[in-house]
C-alpha cells in the first residue's frame, strides 16, 4: 500500500525560523542557544518526514 505524501513546506519555514532564533538567542544570551537546539531538531526531522 503506498502512503501518500506529506507537504513539508511549513516544516522547512519553521526549521529556517528555528536556526535564525537560534542565532538570536546565542548574540544575546550565549550559553542559553542551547534552549533552542530540540525545536531545530524536531522541526529539521519533520521537515525531512523522519518522524
Amino acid at each position: 500500500m503506498e502512503k501518500a505524501k506529506k507537504s513539508t513546506g511549513l516544516y522547512w519555514v519553521l526549521f529556517f525560523l528555528s536556526i535564525a532564533a537560534f542565532f538570536g538567542v546565542y548574540q544575546i544570551g550565549g550559553g542559553y542557544c542551547s534552549m533552542v537546539l530540540p525545536f531545530n531538531v524536531t522541526f529539521f526531522a519533520m521537515a525531512m518526514d523522519l518522524m
